[in-house]
């Protein structure tokens, strides 16, 4: 069994009630531990609860995350 647990994140706001969480976490087996960082979109339904569409994970990997943020930055242009 494997427990998850949010080490720190933050939520970005878009559209009428849409929001992407972008936070670190940890997954906890007997095996050991690993970090990883996870972008999951969802939105908000009745009384703000929140309802989650899709999760993406990346390797908590400084090389990687770099690699990432420049694809995107170049996209934008």
């Amino acid at each position: 069994m494997v427990d998850f647990e949010t080490v720190e994140g933050t939520e970005v706001r878009f559209g009428n009630n849409d929001f992407i969480e972008v936070s670190r976490k940890k997954a906890i087996s007997e095996e050991g531990e690993n970090v990883f960082l996870s972008l999951s979109r969802g939105f908000f339904g009745d009384d703000d609860e929140r309802i989650w569409k899709k999760n993406f994970s990346i390797p908590d990997d400084d090389e990687v995350l770099d690699e990432i943020i420049e694809a995107l930055k170049k996209l934008r242009k």
